[in-house]
């Protein structure tokens, strides 16, 4: 990804988390905070680390189910999905409502701001 797609694609994550949260930024480093409580214990932000669950470096703009050497199910290879910031926000409140299925046995982020913050973080992953 050149580096002028992937300025576009951080400001749009921004821009829609901003409009999200009525006007208030999200904040990456405190969606940092929240991937090291909620989703660490499964899964790296390093690439080519895949844990019980895959890498999610780079995962804003990836489709679902495409990390090298990852036993994804089949519900997620075969989802359609591309993680952008929607889907993640829909996923991440409750994945299996998104993925029926998915073998992710996660119950769902379910306070938004914390969602916002860690999909700001997600995103400057790259």
């Amino acid at each position: 990804m050149n580096n002028r797609r992937f300025m576009l694609t951080v400001s749009a994550v921004l821009l829609a988390n901003t409009v999200a949260r009525g006007g208030q930024a999200a904040d990456p480093a405190a969606g940092e905070a929240v991937f090291k409580s909620q989703c660490s214990i499964c899964h790296s932000v390093q690439p080519g680390r895949n844990q019980v669950g895959p890498s999610l470096a780079g995962i804003v703009g990836r489709p679902a189910g495409q990390v090298a050497n990852f036993h994804y199910s089949p519900a997620n290879k075969n989802s359609g999905l591309t993680w952008d910031q929607a889907t993640l926000d829909r996923y991440l409140t409750n994945p299996s409502a998104v993925v029926p299925h998915t073998i992710m046995t996660y119950g769902g982020l379910k306070d938004a701001d914390k969602r916002a913050n860690l999909i700001a973080y997600l995103a400057s992953l790259h």
